[in-house]
């Protein structure tokens, strides 16, 4: 069994940054790759960004630049530090572990909110 727990979201101007932060615990040695996702009102969860095992990392065009993905794996920790917010990146962003057997581990989500 893996959960994860992120942190960090929260209310910005755009412009601003912040950075969230994923602890996995559990059955760590399972977990194959770890990414970000965000889901806003009204539309499908996506991908912002995803780091292998291996240090490998793939960001969408909408984010590429503005956007880093980093693990701190002493910590069983994934970051994701935003930058240059817009208010379209607006969403829960949620933490998910893709598992060597195939599966996939979500977290509960966190609100970012960017607006002036």
């Amino acid at each position: 069994q893996v959960q994860l727990v992120e942190s960090g979201g929260g209310s910005v101007q755009p412009g601003g940054s912040l950075r969230l932060s994923c602890v996995a615990s559990g059955s760590i040695f399972s977990i194959n790759a770890m990414g970000w996702y965000r889901q806003a009102p009204g539309k499908e969860r996506e991908l912002v960004a995803a780091i292998t095992s291996g240090g490998s990392t793939n960001y969408p065009d909408s984010v590429t630049g503005r956007f880093t993905i980093s693990r701190d794996n002493a910590k069983n920790t994934v970051y994701l530090q935003m930058n240059s917010l817009k208010p379209e990146d607006t969403a829960v962003y949620y933490c998910n572990a893709h598992l060597y057997s195939g599966g996939g581990v979500w977290g509960q989500g966190t609100l970012v909110s960017v607006s002036s």
